[in-house]
């Protein structure tokens, strides 16, 4: 599984490192607890280490787990809010011969150790007191996960602001934490509304069921509260194929795509087939690529079809990453010459391609003189 994140026209820049620190953090966390949420979803709770590490709500942890001999990453969304959990918390959910996702179910026990890269995203924004603004969240399955987290810092940091919660899921019992929306629901009346949707609804279900169409999307419109557009924004999470319906809902009412904010879960580039080598006005071939990198500078010959990262890993040049998939930027570089094609766009707001930024777990160089900086 692995993350885009909350893309803005003006993305906020990456936060600073600390002093003669270029590259992202690891740290080696303490499990503290692990919760069974349904039958095939947990959290798992973090002990903070001191000093406590920051991030702010709806970002992800990318959890390394040695596993058939290599190091497997995946990135999992915070549940936790900053400004309400001690703990750093993700949900993980079982996936289909997902290698990480059900490893840890099966494995993960209190005071295990694992290691992890530094919070990142962008699926987030910031906390203002005065601000008064209505967040409309779209989430299917998992993708409750980082919504939790925009919830919770919402509704403590934000008096005069309202959420509105369409929750998509299979059936009652694959409901991710609905015992602590029904609480936050009560705790908050008015500022919390929450409406479930089904695929397969019990006899005596109140709410929705079915595929969200319009129909019912006008029906849960007319129940959630109208504050105009241009106080309203919309987030969405969960399957690509829940999120493209959503989409298409919301360009029917005519919701600016400003206004609409999208965290995909994907599977990574280790689960996709070979991508189709790069070329420029003829034949595909190999290209070498320079990379500074924490005060170093590499140089790889990158093979027809291979990702700069994938070929940089392979020759032992530890570099930052975590997806795989172009859509964290956990691996995201400047392109300072060269040109450099990206399979997948959508971790990029279009002022960073602008400005040459390109993703090298799934960027491939078209030329010889490229040149990328990373960090």
């Amino acid at each position: 599984m692995a993350f885009s994140f909350f893309k803005k026209s003006d993305k906020t820049p990456p936060k600073e490192k600390e002093e003669n620190h270029s590259g992202p953090r690891y740290y080696d966390l303490t499990v503290k607890n692990v919760i069974q949420e349904t039958n095939d979803a947990i959290s798992v709770a973090f002990v903070q280490p001191e000093p406590k590490i920051s991030y702010k709500a709806g970002q992800f942890l990318t959890l390394i787990v040695p596993m058939q001999g290599k190091d497997v990453r995946r990135a999992y969304s915070l549940c936790s809010s900053p400004f309400t959990d001690p703990d750093l918390v993700v949900t993980v959910k079982r996936v289909e011969k997902g290698l990480m996702s059900n490893w840890l179910p099966d494995n993960l026990k209190p005071g295990a150790k694992v290691r992890i890269m530094e919070p990142m995203g962008q699926f987030t924004t910031e906390f203002v007191k005065t601000n008064k603004r209505h967040i409309i969240m779209f989430a299917g399955g998992s993708g409750i996960t980082p919504m939790m987290s925009l919830i919770k810092s919402i509704l403590t940091q934000e008096p005069d602001s309202i959420c509105s919660l369409i929750y998509c899921n299979r059936d009652v019992d694959s409901i991710i934490f609905k015992n602590t929306l029904d609480r936050m629901q009560t705790e908050d009346e008015g500022r919390l509304h929450v409406i479930h949707i089904l695929d397969n609804a019990p006899m005596n279900w109140q709410g929705y069921s079915g595929l969200l169409n319009h129909d019912m999307l006008t029906k849960l419109f007319e129940r959630i509260p109208d504050w105009g557009i241009d106080k309203t924004t919309y987030l969405m999470c969960g399957p690509e194929g829940m999120m493209k319906n959503v989409d298409t809902l919301l360009e029917a009412r005519h919701i600016p795509k400003e206004k609409i904010f999208k965290e995909s879960f994907v599977q990574g580039t280790i689960d996709k087939k070979e991508t189709p080598a790069a070329t420029e006005g003829g034949a595909a071939k190999d290209h070498e690529v320079t990379i500074r990198y924490d005060g170093q500078e590499y140089k790889v010959l990158v093979p027809a079809g291979k990702a700069i990262l994938e070929t940089a890993l392979d020759q032992g040049i530890d570099l930052p990453y975590s997806c795989q998939s172009g859509l964290c930027t956990a691996c995201r570089g400047k392109c300072l010459s060269g040109k450099v094609k990206l399979d997948e766009e959508e971790g990029l707001s279009k002022s960073e391609r602008d400005e040459g930024y390109v993703l090298t777990c799934v960027g491939h160089p078209l030329t010889d003189d490229v040149v990328i900086e990373i960090g």
